[in-house]
């Protein structure tokens, strides 16, 4: 059995044993000293695999009991390493007007108005919101900004 297949193994003993977790620390990882432009695709493979397959994979299994209690912490630890001079953010959309939402959304009047009354702007976003958003990042305009997450949401992740 892989160490991925074990994992809900491993958290239930942990809990049967010390009782629930409160507080999940990822601080399992390894590193490769190489540029990325010389790194092969095995090596990722095997980086994903520990960095973020494993990773999620106790936190899938933790925040089931988390998640049934309402309470919880769940803590990532980074690298200084991932600082290296190039900018990297990352674009969170809400719900946007798409194939995959209008299937979602248009098949479930209920939840399309859940969604909307949680969204203060009051309706779905535009694909072209997105694209401002990414445009906005590979801009000049911003080039002091790194390491975000930028909602483009209408004010959904507010509620979150």
């Amino acid at each position: 059995m892989s160490v991925i297949g074990r994992i809900p193994e491993l958290i239930d003993s942990i809990t049967k044993s010390s009782g629930a977790i409160d507080v999940l620390v990822n601080n399992a990882g390894i590193n490769l000293k190489k540029d990325a432009l010389h790194v092969t695709d095995e090596e990722y493979q095997t980086i994903v695999h520990t960095n973020q397959n494993v990773v999620f994979a106790v936190t899938r299994e933790v925040l089931k009991s988390m998640a049934s209690r309402k309470t919880g912490n769940i803590i990532m630890i980074s690298s200084m390493a991932s600082q290296y001079g190039i900018r990297v953010n990352c674009i969170a959309p809400g719900f946007i007007k798409t194939d995959m939402s209008s299937k979602a959304l248009n098949t479930d009047p209920e939840r399309k108005k859940r969604v909307l009354s949680r969204t203060p702007m009051g309706r779905l976003g535009e694909p072209a919101d997105v694209a401002h958003a990414a445009l906005f990042l590979a801009s000049e305009q911003s080039k002091f900004v790194t390491g975000v997450v930028l909602p483009v949401d209408g004010g959904n992740s507010i509620g979150f």
